[in-house]
């Protein structure tokens, strides 16, 4: 049996959302009660957290986030990593799960906020100019970035963890609402096993493969 669970930032949502159905099943024609049940099933949808038990090991840098790889770009990660880094960008529509979770076991490092604009996560330009949190890393086999990156309806990005936090690989590492991007910045050494279009799963997609 697959096992659901619902994450705790959703639960004002939903109870407004089904509030709000209750009030229309008593004063609404039944047809607009029913589209927003609709919308109430919706909200439910959106903040589920699922149990993800995929492949886990030292060697493995697992998906953080359930969407599709936008991009994935060499480029310098000076922030963290100070070094040549493969960035990996998934993108999370308004349907996909929006927990997003540790790629390695590890300890966190570093973190820094960094209030921006809404824009459309899925451009370029979100990297430099969208409301963004990064978490970093330091792993057995070397040092990964996350950053979560807000999108056009996105407004709160939760990050669980402070720095000196052991975190362990496919974990909660936080959420963000409605609609967003993580990157994943990856040394160059390491082996990328996706391509841009791939869909991926939080906690079960490998994204890449330490050498």
């Amino acid at each position: 049996m697959i096992k659901v669970a619902v994450a705790p930032e959703g639960r004002p949502f939903i109870a407004a959302a089904w509030f709000f159905a209750a009030v229309l099943a008593w004063f609404a024609p039944w047809w607009v009660t029913a589209l927003w049940v609709v919308v109430a099933i919706w909200v439910i949808a959106f903040f589920r957290d699922p149990v993800r038990n995929g492949p886990r090991g030292d060697n493995l840098v697992i998906a953080p986030a359930d969407g599709a790889v936008v991009s994935i770009v060499t480029m310098d990660e000076p922030e963290f990593l100070g070094a040549r880094t493969t960035r990996v960008s998934i993108f999370m529509n308004v349907f996909d799960v929006h927990v997003n979770r540790y790629p390695s076991d590890g300890t966190v490092r570093y973190r820094h906020y960094v209030k921006g604009e809404f824009g459309h996560a899925g451009t370029e330009k979100a990297s430099l100019e969208n409301e963004q949190s990064t978490v970093g890393l330091e792993t057995p086999r070397g040092k990964l970035l996350v950053r979560q990156i807000a999108g056009l309806i996105a407004r709160r990005i939760v990050t669980d963890h402070e720095v000196g936090t052991k975190v362990h690989q496919g974990d909660r590492m936080g959420i963000i609402r409605f609609g967003s991007r993580v990157d994943i910045f990856i040394p160059v050494a390491a082996r990328i096993l996706v391509q841009s279009g791939q869909k991926t799963r939080a906690g079960l997609t490998k994204v890449a493969e330490w050498d």
